[in-house]
């Protein structure tokens, strides 16, 4: 067999887990299988070089921090690979240039193109496990790229396709994917398996067991994903296309606090005026989440939408710049302490009143909805952030997907 496994920081944080994770590698490995180890940085050591950079240039390029950012994978596999020969397993490290992981030039959140393999499949028919790096690509002009937070899930995940593999095992300081997050629902509970879909909005929606990019290309190329702890052998959560396993109306309960609303009042009530809107954000690369059209009152509308913390800045300096001119708007609100709370499950689809049952905890609590958004599979409701750990807890509780 050959198996894809990746490991994130915490997973490779200091010597002790490092041997931990080399030891792990090589038990399969020595069981006869190919092995090929994706990795992220240490702990806090992107953190640590983005400090850096802020101390020395807080206006840096994204070509240098992208530069800067990508030898904090160089160090985890240079190190695994010294701790797997230094027990007695041939181990050789790469990083995205020497592999060949071809990529977008669009810097900090660049998107994998092509892998060229022909270097991978060399090492391992000498038998030696191969430690790439995650979270990096190249582009055409062979700059590094990095392919944003949670990058190296799906750096695993395109390394499995590419290799046709026959697992890919994201390992965490978790046991699997839960009903919700446990540091906020305590009573949360491991999944057996879930959808990819299911999946796909959870990890979209804030919860950060998987990179989201890594799910749609785990859908898009057939790729089963097994997400299991790195510190404790239990089982973990399945991913895959269908599960039959746990026939749930609501799969889990998501909460994003990395959210800022911004609201655009008093736009004139015709045709064009929304696709103005938004193209101007599109064209900053501005990433909208959550819309609300207001119903029509004296020729005019509001259209309130959610970005990211990330992208508030660029959203309400693109709208400043073009309130009087295309938009002749009264003027933009920007709210920033709210958060959204989601519930997901692929039952939705065939049974009635989930958004019935969710508003009702939410009433039950004592908590007022802002804005709400919903797919086949998902509802999605903006809250006060002060309120987001007990709606939380409130609707997980409504939908008895405790312990």
């Amino acid at each position: 067999m050959l198996i894809v496994k990746k490991f994130g920081g915490t997973s490779v944080a200091n010597k002790e887990r490092i041997f931990n994770v080399a030891k792990r590698c090589i038990e399969d490995y020595q069981a006869g299988n190919q092995v090929v180890v994706v990795l992220s940085a240490m702990g806090k050591q992107t953190d640590v070089l983005l400090d850096m950079a802020k101390d020395i240039n807080p206006k840096a390029s994204r070509r240098e921090m992208d530069m800067l950012l990508t030898t904090g994978e160089q160090t985890s596999v240079a190190l695994m690979a010294m701790a797997m020969d230094s027990l007695g397993v041939p181990a050789v490290s790469l990083n995205a240039f020497q592999v060949a992981m071809h990529s977008t030039a669009d810097y900090s959140n660049a998107k994998l193109k092509r892998i060229d393999t022909e270097r991978i499949y060399n090492e391992l028919e000498n038998r030696k496990i191969v430690v790439i790096t995650g979270f990096q690509g190249i582009d055409k002009y062979d700059n590094y790229t990095t392919l944003g937070r949670g990058g190296s899930d799906t750096t695993a995940v395109a390394l499995a396709a590419a290799l046709h593999a026959d697992a890919c095992e994201i390992y965490t300081d978790v046991d699997g994917v839960y009903t919700a997050d446990p540091r906020v629902v305590p009573k949360a509970r491991k999944l057996e398996a879930i959808t990819y879909d299911e999946m796909l909005e959870l990890a979209s929606l804030g919860a950060g067991v998987l990179h989201n990019r890594s799910v749609e290309m785990a859908k898009k190329y057939g790729v089963q994903l097994v997400v299991r702890s790195s510190l404790n052998r239990n089982e973990g959560t399945i991913v895959k296309e269908d599960t039959k396993m746990e026939k749930m109306l609501v799969s889990g309960v998501a909460t994003d606090k990395n959210v800022v609303q911004i609201s655009v009042e008093g736009l004139e009530n015709k045709p064009g005026v929304a696709f103005k809107l938004f193209q101007h954000l599109a064209n900053h690369n501005v990433n909208v989440d959550m819309i609300l059209q207001s119903v029509e009152h004296g020729g005019k509308q509001d259209i309130s939408f959610t970005v990211t913390e990330e992208d508030a800045e660029e959203a309400i300096n693109t709208l400043d710049r073009h309130k009087e001119s295309s938009l002749k708007c009264d003027k933009t609100t920007v709210t920033r302490d709210v958060a959204k709370v989601s519930v997901v499950g692929a039952g939705m689809m065939t049974h009635p009143g989930v958004a019935a049952k969710m508003f009702e905890a939410l009433y039950d609590c004592g908590v007022n909805i802002r804005q709400i958004s919903t797919s086949e599979i998902r509802v999605t409701v903006l809250v006060d952030e002060k309120y987001v750990e007990d709606a939380a807890e409130a609707i997980h509780d409504k939908f008895s997907l405790e312990k």
